[in-house]
């Protein structure tokens, strides 16, 4: 699920960038930007990188539990839906000589998410039946959190916009009990 919120984000921004810059091919991927040996990853090179720095589990209060009907009459009740925020970064990778265009592409990618912070089933048809609507947010990060986020990335700046996804859903298809169906007493005592 988490994995079909950031494709779609990047579905969208491909889609958004090859139509105003008449772009054939995708520049927008998922990925990290390094390897896990250290090396910088080598499909990554002048792209857009969407990339997931954290999972958070969203503060606002939600509904205990959902019920439905089963076929014999008994409410069924599922675990509880869960509420998160995922925190993504879309930075600029381009070398040194193309920096002009990192800027220029993330220019256009934070005006595309400006212009649409939300993706729900009546903006976009084609949003994973399991998720109800992503939002963004820009997320502000001090020049220490920066520094700090950027080491963990692996220590080479480059040009991008932190933003807070939120509202992304995690729906349990388990059914944790079944209350046995009531109905209203009758009486039975003629007049």
């Amino acid at each position: 699920m988490i994995q079909a919120a950031l494709n779609h984000l990047a579905t969208q921004l491909n889609a958004h960038l090859k139509r105003t810059n008449n772009l054939t091919e995708d520049i927008v991927v998922v990925s990290s930007l390094v390897e896990s040996d250290g090396n910088v990853a080598a499909h990554t090179n002048n792209k857009l990188v969407l990339l997931l720095t954290n999972i958070e589990k969203d503060p606002v209060p939600q509904a205990n539990t959902a019920r439905a009907t089963g076929f014999d009459g008994r409410a069924l009740v599922s675990s509880r839906a869960l509420y998160l925020n995922l925190y993504i970064m879309v930075a600029a990778n381009f070398s040194g000589s193309n920096y002009a265009e990192a800027l220029k592409f993330i220019s256009k990618a934070i005006a595309f998410f400006q212009m649409q912070p939300v993706f729900d089933k009546q903006s976009t048809p084609d949003l994973d039946s399991r998720i109800d609507k992503l939002v963004l947010d820009i997320e502000n990060l001090n020049i220490q959190d920066l520094s700090n986020l950027w080491g963990l990335l692996g220590g080479r700046y480059l040009p991008s916009v932190y933003y807070r996804v939120r509202m992304v859903t995690i729906h349990p298809d388990n059914v944790v009990a079944q209350l046995p169906y009531a109905t209203r007493p009758q009486s039975d005592v003629r007049s």
